[in-house]
């Protein structure tokens, strides 16, 4: 798929974050596909900056995983590879069940309120066939416990290594086996309100684990 033609995305004032954030949604939504090769000149028409914040946003991305460097001659996005995304998965997988542990004793009745509304948003989601705001959900339901604990590092690895993961949760959120999730969260938000670190973070982490059937669906897409 070329490069949309509608520019202007990000408005000039914004800075590389937004550039970053905006690359990696299109890689991660499907609008740029892997194998698409990324032309500087492009980018910066269709995005409305100048090729200083877009060559910041593609190194972040090449350290993510999510493109493909060759100096002097091109950037493309990345194929899913399954080697990387089962490592990414690893990280991902330890960084949540490591921010449920932290979290639990700090969850008051606000927070586990939060997560019992991102799960029935994500269940009326999945029922709607509706993949964005599954995600959407997902990522709020998750959300929670990484702001409780407030640990500056697991932000810090989630948002290098979360965003290889979503294309596989794409398709776990298209088909009938994402459905499965909302009873997980349902465990963990049960597990939270009762003051079980243990059992929640080890919940938690099964969760991100029933990615892996996905991965090698994935990486042959």
């Amino acid at each position: 798929m070329p490069v949309p033609e509608r520019r202007g995305l990000v408005a000039r004032s914004l800075l590389r974050d937004d550039a970053y954030r905006a690359l990696r949604n299109a890689i991660v939504d499907g609008t740029l596909a892997p194998g698409e090769r990324l032309n500087d000149g492009e980018l910066v028409s269709w995005l409305g900056v100048s090729r200083t914040p877009i060559r910041e946003a593609l190194a972040r991305l090449e350290q993510s995983g999510l493109v493909q460097t060759r100096p002097g001659r091109f950037t493309i996005v990345s194929p899913v590879d399954l080697r990387e995304t089962r490592a990414a998965q690893s990280v991902v997988a330890a960084m949540h069940e490591l921010a449920v542990r932290e979290a639990v004793p700090l969850l008051g009745g606000r927070e586990l309120d939060a997560m019992r509304a991102a799960n029935r948003d994500f269940a009326a989601a999945l029922r709607g066939s509706r993949v964005d705001d599954a995600l959407a959900a997902d990522d709020a339901f998750h959300a929670v416990a990484v702001d409780a604990c407030a640990n500056p590092a697991v932000r810090a690895v989630l948002e290098q290594y979360g965003p290889v993961l979503r294309r596989v949760e794409r398709l776990r959120f298209s088909s009938l086996t994402g459905r499965a999730s909302v009873a997980q969260h349902e465990k963990i938000i049960q597990l939270c309100a009762a003051g079980d670190a243990d059992g929640a973070s080890a919940a938690a982490r099964a969760n991100w684990q029933t990615l892996a059937p996905l991965l090698e669906v994935a990486a042959d897409a």
